[in-house]
């Protein structure tokens, strides 16, 4: 029988790939050379189990929205704020996948609707870093367009074989947008 952690990275890359909708609870026993049954037996549900895949990436979302509205966006903290967002993007880039390519077809599942809040509370503390809609579209340009670059890293061809190049990659271009010149990473 196959454990739940492997489920759930099963399932996780097909969700992503495939799509949450496309993908069946029979193709993610077949993927992990096991029954439906025992997958059922680990979730009860392929909802359970897409709550269960997008717990991690959530729940490590959620402490990085309260550090950064308990320290703010200014500028002593954003440095650090961009390498803390960074590292989350590359660690649960799967998720952010996605999140981003179907949440919208989602919107009703509660764990999507947990992201979707997120994703909203940091928009909100962006607003209230922001000081002119010029640097609201910078925010969001910067860290959607790098969230975005990696959910459709494939797509785009910007994968790079060592991360740590694209992590730098990362923090470069986002810093050019939101850290003055003398502070860039």
């Amino acid at each position: 029988m196959p454990r739940s952690d492997d489920l759930r990275l099963i399932a996780l890359a097909e969700f992503a790939t495939a799509g949450y909708a496309a993908t069946s609870l029979q193709r993610i026993a077949d993927l992990a050379g096991a029954s439906k049954a025992s997958v059922l037996y680990h979730y009860d549900s392929k909802e359970s189990l897409l709550e269960a895949v997008l717990a991690p990436a959530l729940d490590d979302l959620e402490r990085l929205v309260e550090m950064t509205a308990e320290r703010g966006l200014e500028l002593e903290h954003r440095a650090a704020f961009l390498e803390t967002f960074v590292d989350y993007l590359l660690v649960h880039r799967q998720a952010v996948h996605l999140v981003i390519n179907q949440g919208s077809t989602l919107e009703d599942v509660p764990v999507i609707q947990r992201a979707l809040g997120l994703m909203r509370r940091l928009a909100e503390l962006f607003d209230l870093a922001a000081s002119s809609p010029v640097e609201k579209l910078r925010y969001g340009i910067a860290l959607g367009g790098a969230a975005y670059c990696l959910a459709a890293a494939q797509q785009l061809q910007v994968e790079e074989e060592d991360p740590l190049v694209l992590r730098d990659a990362l923090l470069a271009v986002i810093g050019e947008l939101l850290l003055p010149a003398h502070t860039a990473l």
